[in-house]
């Protein structure tokens, strides 16, 4: 919990999708309007509406800007891992859940989407919830549960979960109905009311654009390789990435579940990779079945010194990440330098201690000693890098510093990243200069600085 919590406002918002997203709940917050989504005064209906009610809850609460959109998403990480590892004890072992769960956990990928005020993350855990029951859940109604969580992952990403669910609909024959329910009940209100409130626009954005043109056109501008994924998942894993050399031995998919898993993970990848449009954060929903099945592969594994010793070293490389988090989040990973840090050190010693305690068979204290290591690089990298993102990718720093110029000025050419956290601080749309407005004080970036020019 506290991992998962700790400096949620030690950055302001990143990216685009951050600030925009924060801004949608904070508007739903304000308005109490909690089916249409609005966007600096316009409906907005690119993502549906799980997200938007998760922030405007958190300014219910009272909570600050950072926190009111960054804490729902970590708890609700932090419920997900912890009936992740109580569906994975009942189902398979302790041991194999602990393993699973520390895996899951700590790697880059979900401790990344669970800080940020993104939808992949409240899809995924909604979704993995929803498989978990469907396939391992025995008490009555569970196919009733698992729907309605499957309905819940619909409100959080639209109709993807729909996709990567319904080949497991084969292996449930007799919850198929249920599920199906259980789904229609959750999902449906939403999208009708919205239709209704909406008509042709919601059609048009939310189901057109956004789920058949983002699939098989170009159109949105994130077309990546066919490939693409494979080097993203792999990074996603870190430092947990030497065990999926593990999911080559056939020995670990002797056990059917497994087996079923790989199935429907690969199922999965192949689904994405299809896509025309990519992005990092679509794989997100594959990695709880991947630390399963990672989870198995190791148990089944003879030199388990070696592979934790090996997950236990790549954490040396966190100093020199970093360094470069702040200028590739800027300007791409070419264009940044490596600063490397005896730091690292202290993270390879967590190797020797992992694969120390492999070699006398205690295997659950080594996969936790690299748990443990990667959750102080966690914490290292929040401490770091934090304030050089702070001041130099999200804008909150340069808002604060000039707040009063800034409130008043256009805004020139910029990054469009800083266009949408620029009116998330102000709390309104900046207007684009004007020939006619040369008398007010400007906003203008450069290739990685912001500033105000005044006349």
């Amino acid at each position: 919990m506290i991992l998962y919590t700790l400096h949620l406002g030690g950055v302001g918002f990143l990216g685009p999708d951050e600030p925009r997203y924060a801004s949608v709940g904070r508007e739903m917050a304000r308005s109490g309007d909690l089916i249409t989504p609005q966007l600096d005064g316009q409906p907005w209906f690119e993502k549906p509406p799980l997200l938007y009610w998760m922030i405007a809850g958190g300014h219910w609460a009272g909570l600050p800007g950072e926190w009111a959109a960054r804490l729902p998403v970590a708890l609700a990480s932090v419920a997900f891992l912890v009936f992740y590892y109580r569906s994975l004890a009942r189902e398979f072992s302790q041991e194999l859940a602990l393993t699973a769960s520390a895996i899951l956990a700590t790697s880059a990928g979900w401790i990344t989407y669970s800080f940020a005020a993104l939808t992949d993350l409240g899809m995924s855990a909604a979704l993995g919830a929803s498989v978990l029951i469907a396939l391992y859940g025995t008490r009555e109604g569970s196919g009733w549960v698992a729907g309605a969580f499957l309905g819940v992952s619909i409100l959080g990403k639209g109709l993807v979960p729909v996709a990567l669910f319904a080949p497991l609909l084969l292996f449930v024959p007799g919850r198929r109905v249920a599920i199906a329910a259980g789904a229609l009940a959750v999902a449906a209100p939403w999208h009708l009311w919205s239709l209704a409130l909406n008509g042709g626009a919601f059609w048009d954005d939310y189901f057109w654009k956004q789920h058949v043109a983002r699939f098989f056109t170009p159109a949105l501008e994130h077309v990546q390789p066919f490939w693409y994924y494979v080097p993203v998942l792999l990074a996603a894993l870190f430092p947990w990435t030497p065990l999926a050399a593990l999911l080559a031995r056939p020995g670990v998919y002797a056990d059917i579940r497994v087996r079923l898993l790989g199935a429907w993970a690969a199922y999965g990848l192949l689904f994405f990779s299809i896509s025309r449009n990519k992005l990092p954060g679509y794989i997100l929903p594959l990695m709880p079945a991947l630390a399963i099945m990672m989870a198995a592969s190791l148990d089944a594994a003879r030199a388990k010194k070696t592979w934790l010793g090996a997950c236990a070293a790549l954490l040396a490389v966190l100093p020199a990440v970093a360094s470069i988090l702040p200028g590739g989040l800027l300007s791409g990973i070419g264009d940044v330098n490596v600063i490397i840090s005896p730091s690292g050190l202290l993270f390879a010693a967590a190797a020797a201690c992992a694969w120390w305690l492999a070699s006398k068979d205690r295997q659950q204290a080594a996969v936790l000693s690299v748990a443990l290591a990667a959750g102080m690089g966690i914490v290292y990298i929040k401490y770091t890098a934090f304030p050089p993102l702070d001041r130099g990718v999200s804008v909150r720093a340069f808002w604060q510093a000039n707040r009063e110029a800034a409130g008043r000025a256009c805004v020139g050419e910029i990054r469009r990243t800083w266009q949408y956290g620029l009116n998330y601080y102000a709390g309104r749309v900046l207007p684009p200069c004007s020939v006619s407005e040369a008398w007010r004080p400007r906003v203008e970036g450069t290739q990685d600085v912001l500033s105000i020019v005044v006349p």
